[in-house]
């Protein structure tokens, strides 16, 4: 199949596409740019190729006027993103990480969704070194970003920890078989020292071709019935199907994806949908065939509607088997059935193959000390002593994993000096809550988020508190942007900006995040949004049935319309008061 289909444009081909096609395999001119001392930026060519390497140029918003009045340039500034497949890192690791938030960056570390390390506030004078430092702890940031296959997400429930190295490790076989071939990430950062892995010499990308893919792609891999890692939101989702103990292959799911453009109706965010099933050995060759297709024939004209989701919506899901069933030679099995219990994460010690694993509750995956709780002073004194793993969870949460019954005494006395635990304290609501970072450091930011919503959590607690429903679970999201990196359009109530202070909210996605939810108020503020749920989350403690959680209880009362669907999401929104 030519990888210049005729069908994976409807027009001129998007500039992004001209400055990959020239850019010789992601090089461009980022080794030149970042010798230039007269600007703390990079090309604007440069800036969407470093993405590909796993970096983003910023600057801090909340000086941008200030500086603009004195004639500076902005406070340019770059954030490194780790490739980290299934969130699996060692104390070691950690440590250098945190060494790295302090020597070159804002003395914090950033959990993401994607279960990876984001550092923020790194100068482009640093840039280098510190990807070369994360590199000498064999941590790489390639395809972090960008046109490529990204971090791919794994289980972590600890209470599924038999299963979880298993599925972990068909996760890295995914992430290292979609690679980039590239030399150019060893050329220009490691000054071409291979310290990853040995790729072949020629300049050739054999998955991806010269201009890699029409848009980022996601993949995850999830264990029944724990959706951590939100598997419908993925372009490419494999379900471990596990009988009598032992994985039998993957259920695969395609099409999911969660960002959208306000007031653009052909953009919507959709959940993935059933393709089949494949045995644990045929994982890698589904992966590589699922992105070749949509290599050939992703929108290349047209950004906005370059996700997978948009080509299985174009081309439907028999044309999406039957193109994959003949790449791959052999057809896909009948999908396994398989059922989801929820999605977010369970706190506090348990014990799996003798063996003890903590999840932590990280407040929008910040970690920094704060006044009167010293959270990265507390993880930095594990990390000293630990000899299992930490797990990133997709929820922006840690696992101190593997820890031996010896050691277990020994990282609850730290837990217990710092606090570590209060976690356990908050309410149903905040326990499940997610935001992305926005401002000021993100350049797509159209509103708070990360700084916004734990001061929301606040008051919407006090009604939760007078309503009875402090310890009810309530998935709740913000996103500063309708890109959707909090995953918002699977939330029970979400929250995605419009402008500074306003929001787009959400009602009536379920509680295991498989399914979307619904316009209910556009452009509302805190008024608006305290005084609606406060009906609604009393009405809730009222009239629920028993179980019911609050996603499913909006649509059963007629509060919002069910979602089927991301091309009926713009539907007409039922809304009452």
């Amino acid at each position: 199949m030519s990888k210049n289909h005729p069908h994976n444009q409807n027009g001129p081909l998007d500039p992004l596409e001209q400055i990959k096609s020239d850019s010789n395999y992601l090089r461009g001119t980022i080794a030149e740019g970042l010798q230039d001392r007269i600007t703390g930026a990079i090309s604007e060519a440069d800036n969407k190729l470093l993405k590909f390497h796993g970096s983003y140029q910023q600057d801090d918003r909340d000086v941008r006027d200030e500086r603009r009045r004195k004639m500076l340039e902005p406070a340019y500034q770059f954030m490194i993103r780790a490739r980290l497949p299934g969130g699996v890192t060692t104390p070691e690791q950690w440590l250098r990480i945190d060494e790295l938030a302090s020597k070159y960056g804002n003395e914090t570390m950033r959990l993401t969704t994607r279960q990876t390390f984001q550092l923020h506030g790194i100068l482009k004078w640093n840039l280098k070194q510190t990807i070369k430092e994360m590199n000498d702890e064999l941590i790489s940031t390639i395809a972090a970003c960008g046109d490529i296959n990204r971090n791919v997400m794994s289980n972590v429930n600890p209470e599924q920890s038999d299963a979880h190295e298993e599925v972990y490790e068909y996760a890295k076989k995914i992430s290292d078989h979609l690679l980039p071939e590239t030399n150019a990430y060893h050329e220009i950062w490691l000054d071409k020292e291979k310290v990853i892995d040995s790729r072949a010499p020629e300049e050739v990308e054999p998955i991806y071709g010269a201009t890699y893919l029409p848009r980022k792609f996601k993949i995850g891999v999830a264990v029944p019935p724990s959706n951590d890692v939100d598997i419908y939101s993925q372009d490419l989702g494999f379900v471990a199907i596990i009988e009598d103990g032992k994985l039998q292959g993957f259920n695969v799911l395609a099409g999911g994806g969660m960002g959208m453009t306000h007031g653009d109706t052909d953009t919507y965010p959709q959940v993935a949908k059933l393709v089949g099933f494949c045995s644990p050995d045929k994982v890698t060759d589904v992966a590589e065939k699922i992105v070749t297709i949509q290599r050939d024939f992703g929108n290349r004209s047209n950004r906005k509607n370059a996700r997978f989701k948009y080509t299985i919506d174009r081309y439907g899901l028999d044309w999406l088997k039957e193109e994959l069933n003949e790449r791959l030679g052999w057809d896909l099995e009948e999908a396994r059935p398989f059922q989801f219990d929820s999605n977010g994460d369970k706190y506090g010690w348990v014990k799996g193959k003798g063996r003890w694993h903590l999840t932590l509750f990280i407040q929008n995956g910040r970690i920094k000390d704060f006044d009167g709780y010293l959270l990265r002073t507390g993880l930095r004194e594990i990390a000293k002593v630990h000899t299992g793993e930490f797990r990133l969870t997709p929820n922006q949460n840690v696992i101190i994993a593997n820890v031996t019954t010896q050691k277990k005494k020994q990282i609850d006395e730290l837990v217990e000096k710092y606090q570590l635990t209060e976690g356990k304290h908050y309410s149903g609501l905040r326990r499940n809550s997610i935001a992305c970072v926005a401002f000021p450091t993100c350049g797509l930011a159209m509103a708070e988020s990360e700084r916004y919503l734990p001061k929301l959590i606040d008051k919407i607690e006090v009604i939760l508190d007078e309503a009875g429903l402090s310890e009810e679970e309530i998935v709740i999201r913000m996103s500063g942007c309708p890109n959707g990196c909090s995953r918002p359009a699977l939330a029970e109530i979400a929250f995605i900006g419009k402008a500074p202070g306003k929001y787009n909210m959400y009602l009536g996605g379920a509680f295991n995040g498989t399914r979307l939810n619904r316009l209910y108020q556009e452009n509302i503020g805190e008024e608006e949004i305290l005084k609606s749920l406060r009906s609604m989350l009393f009405q809730y403690a009222n009239e629920r049935m028993a179980g019911e959680h609050f996603g499913d209880f909006v649509i059963r009362a007629g509060i919002v319309e069910k979602v089927e669907s991301g091309l009926n999401f713009h539907g007409a929104s039922k809304t009452r008061g």
